[in-house]
């Protein structure tokens, strides 16, 4: 079946007035991860805009930092993947080329210590609207609309990003419920 990516819910219903919010009871993990994957599964629309909201605000604050940390970021990961992959040819490197490993050790230190502002901004960016929608995710009440859509998502006849993303990470089995 094909992937749907569900309708954008109102702002009224998103965190306006029809929206409740409560306090999760964190004595019971299981019914606060419960509401959690329903609502992330669905609000997934709002929460994606919201992400995308939040990092163009701080993209235009910030642009350079934005895009020098989202470069450093990007890159550090390229970086560790190749040496993972590489262990051998990176390792005889280290052993054939002692003073040229420590000068490329010392310069991507100072390049990452230079640039670290960028970084900060960067996972900034990306972190706090992370948080925002857990929090969103977390506290806001499901609707007997919203527990309907998501009993469709559970019994595979709506197949969504959030959902596939949830599966994925082991997570199917407790939406839904």
């Amino acid at each position: 079946m094909d992937v749907q990516p569900p309708p954008l819910r109102t702002l009224d219903d998103f965190v306006l007035s029809s929206a409740r919010f409560s306090f999760p009871d964190i004595r019971n993990l299981e019914r606060w991860n419960n509401r959690i994957i329903n609502n992330l599964l669905y609000y997934q629309t709002n929460y994606f805009l919201s992400f995308l909201g939040f990092l163009v605000l701080i993209g235009y604050f910030q642009p350079l930092q934005m895009f020098l940390g989202a470069t450093v970021v990007t890159l550090l990961f390229l970086g560790f993947v190749w040496a993972a992959e590489n262990q051998c040819v990176v390792r005889r490197f280290r052993r054939n080329h002692p003073s040229l490993s420590l000068v490329a050790i010392l310069g991507g230190s100072y390049l990452l210590l230079s640039v670290i502002g960028g970084v900060a901004v960067f996972l900034f960016g990306i972190a706090f609207p992370m948080l925002a929608i857990l929090l969103h995710a977390s506290m806001r009440l499901r609707s007997l609309k919203n527990k309907l859509e998501n009993k469709l998502e559970s019994i595979g006849l709506k197949r969504t990003p959030m959902g596939l993303l949830l599966e994925a990470l082991g997570l199917e089995q407790e939406a839904g419920s």
